[in-house]
């Protein structure tokens, strides 16, 4: 979840056990949810989240937002739907708005920029921009682009997936390597590399390792429960 001054609260992707573990941290009547892709493990609990906003004796006085590609509405109405084949139009508790590459839009006192990056489906890196031009960008669910690059461009802060090691058997375009997320670092001069979305079989040692390889600031594989600090610029 990202929080910023005069910002609602952000949930940036909504896999499982993400309504749960939101709980914690926000009021889920009070956010906005920022979709990267559709993916079961980046969008799936949000049809709890609707029965959340739907029921709650103490509702949301007007919908959320909701972005993401293009068949954002159709692929969670479907799954929202309790009969199969129907779609369930929630937008009693969320207004779908679709990224457009590279189309700034505004959220609060946040600028986000949303680049195409490389996964079989419509996926998108995010970039944060509060008005003191302090940086925060996810890379969602990528393999090695230019567009990755670009997206992380001097970021303050950078959020990247690192799912697998560097090993030649690796599938291609899908997903980086803990090599690969440090490269982007480098290149894209960030001043910090956060590791995500590294699954169980993959060894979290290596991939930070091959990442310090590459990239000579700091590095960090998140756990659940942290928080994080994107300094404001002087």
């Amino acid at each position: 979840m990202i929080s910023a001054p005069d910002t609602p609260p952000l949930v940036v992707d909504f896999g499982g056990g993400v309504l749960g573990a939101l709980q914690r941290y926000a009021d889920p009547n009070d956010v906005h949810v920022l979709l990267s892709h559709l993916h079961a493990d980046h969008c799936l609990d949000l049809p709890g989240l609707f029965v959340w906003r739907r029921y709650h004796p103490s509702p949301a006085k007007e919908p959320g937002v909701l972005y993401g590609p293009a068949n954002t509405w159709a692929r969670l109405g479907a799954a929202s739907s309790p009969e199969g084949g129907e779609i369930d139009d929630f937008s009693d508790v969320f207004e779908v708005r679709h990224w457009v590459h590279d189309q700034p839009v505004t959220i609060g006192s946040l600028t986000v920029v949303p680049k195409l990056v490389c996964h079989p489906t419509e996926s998108y890196g995010l970039r944060f921009i509060d008005p003191s031009g302090a940086t925060f960008v996810y890379s969602g669910d990528t393999g090695y682009c230019d567009a990755l690059i670009d997206l992380a461009r001097g970021a303050d802060v950078f959020l990247c997936e690192a799912s697998w090691t560097h090993s030649p058997d690796r599938p291609p375009n899908l997903h980086l390597s803990g090599t690969e997320a440090g490269r982007a670092a480098a290149r894209a001069g960030v001043g910090e590399l956060l590791l995500t979305h590294i699954p169980p079989w993959t060894s979290r040692e290596d991939v930070i390792s091959e990442a310090k390889a590459e990239f000579h600031g700091p590095v960090h594989a998140v756990v659940c429960g942290e928080t994080f600090d994107v300094p404001r610029k002087p």
